[in-house]
């Protein structure tokens, strides 16, 4: 199983870290070892002092016909360790200690079949921190929608059934700290809640 990122795939979460918007997807990788287990907890590394928690929409990749589809959708995150990924970029480093240390993802167990929603809806999503809102998007704010997502990706690596596809995150992201409580919404449905230490 593949974790394949889209990273700076929102606008307003392009401008708000003072990146340029992408002309084409920003990809990178993260390991089956970034994947927090079921339930939770998030566990904040002792090599950074600034994680950032970005919600996503993820998709369960699937193969019919000889072809990638998007099969299924949920929400995930994908934790950023702020302060390491700054140093990389000024340095002109890759970014995966920042983006794929264990522990950095965590996807959501509940699906809905991408063919039942509605053609042209767009899939809400948010992330509510203590209570308060911090982020909330849809998948009609992506600048690359997830079907040119899957064809970009698949001209350099193939994508295989089981594979999961984070497509980027909307503009809120924001420093966790041990003891917060994360919680996550799908087209309006509660999907986790999740605890930091």
């Amino acid at each position: 199983m593949k974790i394949v990122c889209i990273g700076r795939n929102y606008r307003e979460h392009a401008k708000e870290l003072g990146n340029d918007v992408p002309t084409e997807p920003v990809i990178f990788l993260k390991p089956a070892s970034a994947l927090v287990p079921a339930g939770g907890p998030i566990r904040l590394p002792a090599f950074s002092g600034d994680i950032h928690h970005e919600i996503e929409l993820v998709y369960l990749i699937a193969r019919r016909n000889g072809k990638a589809i998007a099969d299924r959708v949920t929400i995930g995150l994908d934790l950023t360790a702020r302060d390491v990924q700054q140093q990389l970029k000024q340095a002109g480093l890759p970014w995966e200690k920042a983006k794929s240390f264990d522990g950095s993802a965590y996807v959501a167990g509940t699906y809905a079949e991408v063919v039942n929603l509605p053609e042209g809806r767009h899939i809400d999503f948010t992330l509510s921190r203590n209570g308060k809102l911090v982020q909330q998007g849809h998948s009609g704010e992506m600048i690359f929608g997830v079907e040119e997502l899957i064809g970009h990706v698949e001209r350099y690596m193939h994508l295989e059934t089981g594979d999961l596809l984070f497509t980027g995150t909307p503009a809120g992201v924001g420093r966790l700290n041990a003891g917060d409580i994360l919680q996550g919404t799908l087209l309006g449905e509660p999907l986790f809640e999740l605890r930091v230490e």
